[in-house]
């Protein structure tokens, strides 16, 4: 690709004024060198475009200017512009409602990857929320690499990047500025070691943008986009992490928030979202590996059955090979009368199994083998 297709197509994601839609029809009827030349009257008589689309196209060279200017800025920054005409635009986000029309990208994260994680939550986070953000993200290493999408706020989003870090998986930060900054500036150092661990920070902002209050809720759309599943930790009934939730639900992706006590202020969002029905509830990590439909890629990834059980040894092996004679979810009620383990002994087994992803619950406390 030559830097003029790249600056036409930056410019065109600068255009205003018009929706995607129209703007994108427009350059399939007369190619996107034309249009972001020729003379107006003659693109709006070609195109059967309107008012709204003469005054778009009355700011094609302003918008050519700043293209020019980000161009060279990205090349410098080692930035990758990713536009929704080129082959590598993310499958995930082309497929949705109004996607950007150019992505900006300072890493080596694949946006396109086959297993994607948008992991959300209040910049207040709880301890309970630290606690399993760190949890969850660690237990989903058997079956890495799993993407981290999220938003590089403080709270939930910090502390998902970070688990990722922590456990060596990719993680992408979808920022809602241009990448000639860093917001919140403390966390600098994160986005450093996002880059350095073969991540990504990513925006639709052209580097000069500032992190204006409604870009946030526009970034959302991208983050809950990334993902194959959205996970809420913790948000209260209003927030960015709603908004997130609501838009992954509109595109029918698989939503799921972790429950809390009602008393408390950062688990009321997840509850209503469980409550209503817009959000699964959360329940194991085994459980949303079967959600996103990873369970099959993951037992490939696992040593198969025989030699499983032949590394197993007492109770879990004995849980394991009445489990894997099973083909439904297994009630804890029947597991302790087929096997003759003590309940309270058969639960610590069980959360061991699960934590080493052999094991997945099913609501009503039933188990399966993975």
């Amino acid at each position: 690709m030559t830097s003029e297709q790249t600056i036409d197509k930056i410019a065109l994601a600068a255009l205003r004024g018009i929706a995607a839609g129209p703007l994108l029809e427009c350059v399939r009827t007369v190619g996107l060198h034309d249009f972001m030349r020729m003379p107006a009257e003659d693109c709006v008589r070609i195109t059967g475009g309107g008012q709204g689309m003469y005054k778009c196209l009355a700011t094609r060279q302003e918008a050519l200017d700043e293209a020019r200017a980000e161009y060279y800025f990205a090349r410098s920054h080692g930035i990758s512009c990713i536009s929704i005409l080129d082959e590598d635009y993310p499958s995930r986000l082309r497929d949705c409602d109004r996607p950007p029309l150019m992505l900006f990208k300072l890493g080596e994260a694949d946006l396109d990857a086959a297993r994607s994680l948008s992991a959300v939550g209040t910049r207040r986070a709880s301890p309970y929320g630290v606690s399993q953000t760190h949890k969850i993200i660690k237990e989903l290493q058997p079956c890495s690499p799993v993407t981290i999408v999220s938003g590089l706020a403080y709270g939930i989003d910090a502390e998902a990047h970070a688990a990722a870090l922590e456990t060596q998986m990719p993680t992408v930060a979808v920022v809602a500025h241009g990448l000639g900054m860093v917001y919140p500036a403390t966390h600098r150092d994160l986005a450093r070691r996002i880059i350095e661990n073969r991540g990504a920070i990513v925006t639709e902002y052209l580097h000069g943008m500032k992190p204006f209050r409604g870009n946030f809720l526009e970034r959302n759309r991208i983050v809950a986009a990334l993902g194959d599943v959205t996970l809420v930790i913790e948000s209260p009934l209003k927030g960015g992490a709603m908004s997130t939730a609501a838009q992954a639900y509109s595109y029918g992706r698989i939503v799921t928030a972790l429950p809390g006590r009602v008393s408390d202020t950062a688990s009321q969002g997840c509850n209503a979202l469980i409550a209503s029905g817009r959000a699964e509830i959360f329940t194991s990590v085994g459980e949303l590996i079967r959600q996103a439909g990873w369970e099959q890629q993951e037992q490939n990834a696992l040593p198969k059955q025989g030699n499983l059980f032949e590394a197993l040894d007492g109770d879990a092996r004995r849980v394991a090979e009445f489990l894997a004679g099973n083909t439904d979810p297994v009630h804890m009620d029947t597991l302790v009368s087929h096997t003759g383990i003590p309940v309270s002994q058969l639960m610590a087994v069980i959360g061991e199994m699960e934590f080493d992803g052999l094991v997945v619950r099913y609501p009503g406390n039933r188990f399966a083998i993975l």
